[in-house]
């Protein structure tokens, strides 16, 4: 992120992330302290980010992507939002991922992958 600030991401991203961190802190992995801090970095990063909407063309990309790749449904969804994002050439915008499916998939699909 320090050499290139913005991000993009798909409409239910602060979903998932929130659930993550609601689960973290039931699993006792945060304390209440270490929850607040982490739910601030992400509304900071919310405020920041583009968001690509819920949308026909991102189900149909990401039910495409089922078909071809064994990605979770969430997953799917995050690169279908991701390809409609880097448009063509889909090699102009890095992919970001710690998931090693998603990260082969997102490969496959021609995004330049971060890990």
């Amino acid at each position: 992120m320090s050499e290139d600030p913005a991000l993009v991401t798909w409409w239910a991203s602060i979903v998932e992330c929130t659930s993550a961190l609601a689960r973290k802190r039931r699993d006792g992995a945060l304390d209440d302290r270490g929850l607040y801090s982490a739910t601030e970095l992400l509304a900071e990063l919310a405020f920041a980010w583009t968001e690509v909407p819920a949308s026909d063309v991102v189900r149909d990309q990401a039910v495409r992507l089922l078909r071809r790749h064994p990605l979770r449904a969430f997953d799917a969804l995050h690169l279908a939002a991701a390809l409609l994002a880097a448009g063509s050439p889909t090699g102009s915008l890095d992919f970001v991922t710690l998931d090693a499916r998603q990260a082969e998939a997102a490969a496959r699909e021609g995004l330049r992958v971060l890990a």
